[in-house]
């Protein structure tokens, strides 16, 4: 199993892949930037490309006890719908995929340094570091498909995504936005822990 540096980093759309990335993986095919539309009744995350044209679109009813979400394309097909399993010790995702592709992702070994996401259905396995942002997903032999980084400090929740093998991008994008949303309870459960002890 290979170790996943520290050294990608996030980069706007229209900047220049990663050094370090390039060096290890080669150019990539394609790149997706991802931002999250704040203070919204609908919890909304935009995916757009290289030239900032909108390519997907993930909206999360709201309220939703089972964080129920639907992705689409930029012709308002559906591409796969994202929903949690309730009272999940391992935050498990189910994810659908319109041509009826189903995998499942849980944090079962999401430490607190080196967190590895089990993608079960897929064999695949997301690998990386929550406090670098920074991300690799990989097949069931080792092959890097694509490469996640997350923007520090922003108000919008950005991410890029280099992508190695496009024939896997719509998966990609769902299992993008599965783990923003793994992300996003992760701090909202580490809020609350800091609010109970503080509170005693």
């Amino acid at each position: 199993m290979g170790v996943f540096s520290n050294v990608h980093r996030f980069r706007e759309a229209g900047e220049a892949a990663n050094v370090n990335n390039v060096e290890r993986f080669g150019e990539p095919v394609r790149s997706l930037f991802t931002s999250t539309e704040v203070f919204t009744l609908h919890h909304k995350i935009e995916i757009t490309d290289a030239n900032e044209n909108m390519v997907y679109r993930a909206q999360t009813k709201f309220p939703s006890l089972h964080d129920k979400t639907t992705i689409i394309d930029a012709r308002g097909n559906e591409v796969a719908y994202i929903e949690r399993k309730v009272f999940s010790m391992h935050g498990r995702h189910f994810v659908t995929m319109a041509d009826g592709t189903d995998f499942e992702i849980s944090n079962e070994l999401f430490h607190l340094v080196k967190d590895v996401i089990n993608i079960e259905g897929l064999g695949w396995q997301l690998r990386g570091n929550i406090l670098a942002l920074n991300f690799g997903l990989y097949d069931e032999n080792e092959n890097i498909i694509a490469v996640v980084a997350q923007k520090m400090f922003s108000v919008h929740d950005k991410y890029c995504v280099d992508i190695y093998k496009p024939e896997y991008e719509k998966e990609v994008v769902a299992i993008l936005v599965t783990l923003q949303h793994m992300i996003r309870d992760r701090q909202a459960a580490s809020g609350a822990v800091g609010s109970s002890s503080s509170a005693d």
